[in-house]
């Protein structure tokens, strides 16, 4: 063995163990053996195989069954599940064969996720593209894991999508922004869902992506600052009632900051509402909607609100399992802002912030579903 190929044999174990490591505590009794098992499949499916990197293929599937796990937060049969998605489409192993060692169900997510490959065609027009659509939504109705470990694959597809030809990278970006990031958000995937997009925008405007990305990161100091001085008198009211929370100020999406500046016709220096201020809360389920209530009452005592800015997903979850509060607020004059400027806060709770990260997969964890 080379030692080209002895570095590489190490790499593919080190990424293996990390799966294992972020699945620590969801592996029951006799679940240690199956993942092996279906890892030793991959393996041995995808041996002859390389990306358009270089690197073994079998590096995409462990990456896949890491985002499934890390990101979206599924349990034992989804990571096989991933570490499986390409076999029968790409290698000699049949469903039958993956049946015969894994059950039927799973073989048939893994089928659901073969199909979908063959689903999506954007050289399609659009009444198929719909029909098309509609396909993908009645695979997730039978089994929401085939559409998140779908997602989870796009997504990694499109971390590693600068190794790929333009003309590839135009064609994956297009179809991620057009269906992969709707699907994301009707699954309430909100996290996944902003980073396809961002994705799908660094590929197809390359040049829009680094002007925005290169003047966030300019002003990120002053950002900072101005956050810190926000949130303030918010922290102090906050611990005076001794309530459990963290709170974070983060920059909005590239891709909305983007979507701003072609709908507004304005400059980026006439945005304001470039971050939003994020409290979130640990309370009780019985105490959810009252302390969140209270937690806009202390920002509004702080900062002047704009009421037709309100919204209220706490009392009306909206139909993706989406539930917050959010609130626009006027800030005090700070540095150079002799006038002060919007700012959007979030108000939730630790319940709702990982239903709004993890959508349909958080549902799943506190029904108690084995995924």
């Amino acid at each position: 063995m080379s030692n080209n190929e002895e570095e590489e044999k190490k790499l593919i174990l080190r990424e293996y163990r990390a799966l294992l490591r972020a699945l620590k505590t969801r592996i029951k009794r006799g679940d240690k053996t199956l993942l092996r098992r279906a890892f030793e499949m991959a393996v041995d499916a995808h041996m002859d195989m390389r990306r358009k990197s270089g690197e073994p293929y079998i590096l995409h599937p462990i990456a896949v069954a890491r985002i499934v796990v890390e990101e979206i937060g599924l349990g034992i049969r989804s990571t096989i599940c991933a570490l499986l998605h390409d076999v029968v489409e790409d290698t000699e192993i049949s469903l039958e064969d993956i049946e015969s060692e894994f059950g039927s169900q799973l073989a048939k997510i893994i089928d659901g996720l073969t199909k979908i490959s063959n689903v999506v065609d954007l050289k399609a027009n659009t009444t198929v593209q719909a029909e098309n659509f509609r396909k993908i939504l009645l695979t997730l109705a039978e089994d929401p894991r085939v559409i998140l470990i779908k997602l989870a694959d796009r997504l990694h597809n499109m971390r590693t999508l600068g190794s790929m030809s333009r003309d590839k990278q135009l064609k994956i970006a297009s179809e991620t922004t057009y269906l992969y990031a709707p699907l994301a958000h009707r699954l309430g995937l909100n996290a996944i869902k902003t980073e396809l997009e961002d994705l799908g925008l660094k590929f197809t405007e390359p040049e829009a992506y680094k002007e925005i990305a290169h003047k966030l990161s300019e002003n990120r100091r002053s950002r900072e600052s101005f956050v810190e001085h926000f949130i303030r008198p918010i922290k102090k009211s906050l611990d005076a009632r001794e309530k459990n929370y963290t709170i974070i100020g983060r920059p909005k999406s590239i891709y909305s900051i983007y979507n701003k500046l072609k709908k507004g016709n304005v400059s980026f220096d006439k945005i304001y509402d470039l971050f939003a201020v994020r409290v979130v809360l640990d309370v009780p389920l019985e105490r959810e909607k009252s302390d969140c209530w209270e937690v806009y009452s202390i920002v509004t005592d702080h900062y002047r609100p704009n009421p037709s800015r309100l919204k209220d997903w706490v009392s009306t979850p909206k139909s993706n399992g989406y539930e917050s509060l959010h609130a626009t607020v006027m800030s005090m004059p700070f540095g150079n802002d002799k006038e002060g400027r919007w700012v959007e806060v979030q108000i939730r709770t630790n319940r709702m912030d990982e239903i709004a990260e993890k959508g349909v997969a958080a549902h799943f964890k506190y029904k108690g579903t084995d995924t």
